[in-house]
């Protein structure tokens, strides 16, 4: 996948729906219909974005997949996963902006979450709770608290759940990751992972106004504070603001954190310290758009930077990870993994090695393959847990202008009230979420 990120895959994907012939269409729906009855899987898709379309486009990569159904909060979304599904399979599915309808359908056994991150608990939970499998994107939810939600509802009903951080099935990243568990580069006591991302602009200043036509605004806010609508706060954007997700922490920061932890094990940090704020944009967003977290763990130190509007990172690399031990340092990004030995040590050799092939596909797959085999995937939520709250405690310690010293057992923030409050935050009513520890409705 060299040079490939969001921005290029959410183009990409935009394009092959685009392109879609009616040959074509055809082509692959005889090939899926070829698949026996009892061999199939049907997909439910929630949330038609960019991300949900992406993920259901790679679904389709596999002859096995249906997709009856799909729901989002606005018809624009909708047009554009339609046009998709009839490319892909040729039929229409049915349209719903409810997600509750997808998953009350007996003829779904699956469910993509592709939402907004403050829509992700609710719908997995409730998948669980009715016995689908669920693909949820990344953070695992907008606080830890939902997260433990979403893990509990996995346990109590079996389910397979895969968090979407695909980077985890890459082929290369595994090969990196097997030469860090290999002891080469001898003890690791620091590793550092960053995003600086130039493409990434600010979003400006916008002026409260009414919903979009065929927007259902309101079930888009959900569980969320209720808040006029403002163009700035909608679609891709959400991302910047507190009331719907974490930043580039919790956005790209999973993905990055996601393989530090694979290769370091997953200890629990000792303490958490953040620093950073809006030092580059003079606009409506709400989460830094410059940020440093300093994560201790009990064996090695993780320092996590991200920018934004700026994208020469250390080593003039955009984004990556970088694994320091005794014996030398082993740095990967999309493009490659290598390996530099320290000089006067010479007791590994240098090694470069190119990127792999797209890690979705396989991603997709494994999660497929457990839907049959009732085995845990690769990001279960186990892992995807612990993974989406260090991402949270980076955010806790900012937002708290404290250190953060976590107790992972009651999952709580010692001596520090603040962010501990943050923990969890109320859902708005009627909205309720089932297994969680701390999250009340208010209102």
């Amino acid at each position: 996948m060299s040079g490939m990120t969001r921005r290029s895959f959410l183009g990409d994907s935009a394009k092959a729906v685009a392109g879609a012939s009616v040959l074509g269409g055809l082509a692959r729906h005889a090939r899926a219909q070829a698949v026996p009855a009892s061999e199939k899987v049907r997909v439910g898709l929630i949330g038609c974005g960019g991300m949900g379309r992406g993920d259901l486009e790679t679904f389709f990569k596999n002859p096995e997949i249906e997709c009856p159904i799909i729901c989002d909060v606005d018809d624009a979304m909708l047009a554009k996963a339609v046009e998709l599904v009839e490319g892909r399979r040729g039929h229409a599915p049915e349209t719903v902006k409810d997600f509750r309808r997808v998953i009350d359908r007996e003829d779904v056994d699956v469910v993509i979450v592709a939402t907004p991150d403050h829509w992700h608990a609710l719908p997995t939970v409730y998948a669980c709770q009715a016995g689908k499998d669920v693909y949820v994107e990344k953070p695992l939810g907008r606080t830890i608290d939902e997260g433990r939600a979403m893990l509990e509802g996995a346990k109590r009903h079996e389910r397979v759940v895969q968090m979407g951080t695909q980077w985890h099935s890459g082929p290369h990243y595994t090969a990196a990751i097997d030469y860090v568990h290999s002891g080469k580069l001898g003890k690791v006591r620091m590793v550092r992972a960053w995003a600086y991302l130039d493409w990434l602009g600010g979003i400006g200043h916008q002026a409260d106004c009414d919903p979009p036509k065929g927007v259902d605004y309101d079930m888009w806010l959900g569980p969320a504070p209720k808040r006029p609508f403002n163009p700035n706060r909608f679609h891709f954007n959400f991302r910047w603001f507190w009331d719907y997700a974490g930043g580039l922490m919790t956005d790209w920061g999973v993905h990055l954190l996601n393989i530090c932890l694979w290769g370091m094990g997953m200890e629990t940090p000792l303490r958490v310290s953040s620093v950073g704020g809006k030092r580059a944009l003079d606009d409506d967003s709400e989460t830094p758009d410059t940020q440093a977290t300093i994560y201790d763990f009990p064996s090695y130190v993780l320092i996590f930077e991200h920018q934004i509007q700026g994208g020469i990172g250390p080593n003039k690399k955009p984004h990556g990870m970088l694994f320091s031990g005794t014996e030398g340092t082993l740095t990967i990004d999309y493009d490659g993994w290598v390996v530099e030995p320290e000089p006067k040590r010479k007791s590994i050799e240098a090694e470069t090695h190119g990127p792999g092939d797209d890690g979705r596909p396989a991603h997709v797959r494994d999660f497929l393959d457990c839907v049959k085999s009732r085995k845990q995937p690769i990001q279960n939520l186990d892992v995807s847990h612990h993974v989406s709250a260090v991402a949270h405690l980076g955010n806790l310690a900012f937002r708290s202008q404290a250190e953060v010293h976590w107790d992972a057992d009651a999952e709580r923030v010692l001596d520090n009230p603040k962010a501990d409050a943050m923990v969890a935050e109320p859902y708005r009513a009627p909205w309720t979420l089932p297994y969680a520890r701390r999250t009340e409705t208010v209102g």
